[in-house]
């Protein structure tokens, strides 16, 4: 096979250059040269491409209606795990293509290889390309997993023609690319693991899926700031984005989709890590709440939405004196807003922090970004500064406005009904999460409805 020609494009304006310059010499801009392979239409050469007209190059193509274009359900096949299908949105999707990060030793590779061993159980051809491990590593973290009999077919290689005619030939249902940072083309000269190598790599298996129909997931390297390795167009390649979250000293994991062409986005499913891998969690509002037998200060719970899914989650927090410099620090939670959190209850609600340190955790390593937890957070400092526990079986969300109004929060129906079946008696809510005069109440549940965050503060007070 003859190798094809390769150019140097800059990724500001789209220049070309026969060989790397630190400088792009059309529009000057440094260390904007990336290779790409040239690929000339048959009977054009590299110099008069350009200037061939666009019909000549590749001909017409045939236009399609919308409104007579013929929908269907896309067909689903599920792993067997039902966390990562319901991430995924019901199961693997044939000829997607799914790309899959999070930071080394979190679990991606095990979970990858329990996924593809269930669905060869199932009846699904499956195949494991291995191109960080030896097939007798991945035989021994197999062995590790209890999967002493798995029928997976291992491929060890990172050679990206390798690989696709391996593919072709055995046309697997599944097939697992691990990691696409080391697989590498014979067409390029850059080393694995470079902008090039990742985008062309990527770009081929992608065209392969869609058109053998084979499901290709891709086990992706994440930076040092926890965002996937390689150029951002990766993730437009792929349909579906999935990050791997948690601490690696905590038992529990997190994967989150944030790109999902075949299912809802911010979906989560949650896993704990035991000796025999990843097994899903079917509750995980328990592992984000605290077991003490006994309400304490600064401790709020609240109810979280990730995707479809309502969450119980603990908010924490710890009000000190903090001298002639306090410190505002937040795990799991946005510090700018917790910033503007306590200028609004200093505002409106006449409870000052200005000299004291605040500390404020999620528990469970969880991370929130809906600002339906501002209420609750507000809640957890005044209790906190005050000495003060909520009352046993307490929850509250909404969003707070910095005219210090309490804004609704999406789908509040589900997320009350969710701390009512955990047994949450007392609930402070936006007036607009309240149900409605003559709907059926929550049986259980006493719901307080406030408009402003000083009715809130007036609620508390009344319930201690």
């Amino acid at each position: 096979m003859a190798k094809e020609k390769t150019i140097y494009v800059c990724t500001e304006c789209g220049g070309t250059s026969a060989k790397w310059l630190g400088k792009c010499p059309s529009c000057g801009a440094w260390n904007t040269l990336i290779e790409q392979v040239a690929q000339p239409p048959a009977g054009a050469s590299a110099n008069n491409r350009f200037n061939t007209p666009f019909a000549a190059l590749g001909g017409t193509a045939d236009l399609a209606v919308l409104s007579e274009i013929e929908a269907s359900d896309v067909d689903r096949t599920p792993t067997g795990i039902d966390e990562l299908d319901r991430v995924l949105g019901g199961g693997i999707v044939p000829g997607g293509v799914t790309l899959i990060g999070g930071d080394p030793g979190i679990g991606k590779s095990t979970l990858l290889l329990q996924a593809v061993d269930a669905l060869q159980r199932a009846g699904q051809n499956a195949l494991y390309v291995s191109g960080e491990e030896s097939g007798a590593q991945v035989a021994l973290r197999s062995r590790r997993l209890g999967l002493d009999h798995s029928q997976v077919q291992v491929l060890p290689e990172i050679q990206l023609e390798k690989i696709i005619a391996t593919l072709d030939a055995h046309r697997p249902a599944i097939a697992v690319i691990d990691s696409i940072q080391t697989v590498y083309s014979d067409q390029l000269t850059s080393a694995p693991g470079s902008v090039a190598q990742v985008r062309e790599c990527a770009a081929h298996l992608t065209r392969f899926a869609k058109a053998s129909g084979t499901a290709i997931v891709l086990v992706g390297h994440v930076t040092k700031e926890g965002a996937l390795a390689g150029p951002r167009v990766l993730e437009h390649m792929v349909d579906t984005v999935l990050y791997f979250e948690g601490d690696t000293h905590s038992s529990f994991r997190l994967v989150r989709a944030i790109k999902n062409r075949f299912g809802a986005v911010n979906e989560i499913g949650v896993f704990a890590m035991t000796e025999r891998g990843l097994k899903g969690v079917s509750n995980p509002s328990a592992i984000f709440l605290s077991q003490h037998p006994e309400p304490v200060p600064g401790s709020v719970v609240m109810v979280t939405l990730e995707g479809t899914r309502p969450m119980l989650v603990e908010i924490q927090a710890l009000v000190d004196n903090g001298g002639p410099s306090p410190r505002r620090l937040s795990v799991g939670l946005d510090r700018d807003r917790l910033a503007m959190l306590l200028a609004v209850l200093h505002r409106h609600a006449g409870v000052a922090c200005m000299d004291q340190d605040v500390f404020v955790n999620a528990v469970g390593g969880v991370r929130i970004s809906e600002p339906a937890a501002d209420l609750a957070v507000m809640l957890a400092i005044t209790s906190s500064l005050r000495g003060k526990p909520m009352p046993k079986g307490f929850i509250a969300f909404g969003e707070v406005g910095l005219a210090g109004e309490v804004r609704p929060a999406p789908r509040g129906q589900e997320r009350l009904k969710e701390a009512a079946k955990l047994g949450f008696s007392v609930a402070v809510v936006p007036k607009a999460n309240a149900p409605k005069k003559g709907s059926k109440e929550i049986e259980g549940l006493t719901i307080h409805a406030v408009e402003r965050i000083e009715e809130a503060m007036d609620v508390v007070r009344r319930l201690d």
